[in-house]
């Protein structure tokens, strides 16, 4: 699943709908952010309760490529890089 753009509440339904989507195919999920210009904290927790749905059901939610630079800032200011993205710990 590639994301553009600014993800954030303004397209809130749509990315629910795509995750519910994505989930319900029976398959591991990838989420493109390379594209992504701003996520914010509701694209964030949409992400973490994809992940955290897809971790019950026996699947993967994990991101592809690199995670830009001001994206991963906006993860860890919102403290979210162990929640929602586990490869940003540290």
């Amino acid at each position: 699943m590639r994301l553009e753009g600014a993800i954030t509440i303004s397209c809130a339904a749509e990315l629910k709908q795509c995750l519910l989507e994505g989930l319900a195919s029976r398959k591991d999920l990838q989420v493109d952010l390379e594209q992504a210009s701003a996520l914010d904290i509701t694209a964030m927790q949409l992400l973490w309760a994809a992940r955290r749905q897809s971790e019950r059901t026996g699947k993967s939610l994990t991101t592809a490529g690199a995670l830009p630079g001001h994206i991963s800032a906006a993860i860890r200011e919102a403290g979210m890089e162990g929640l929602a993205f586990p490869s940003l710990q540290k």
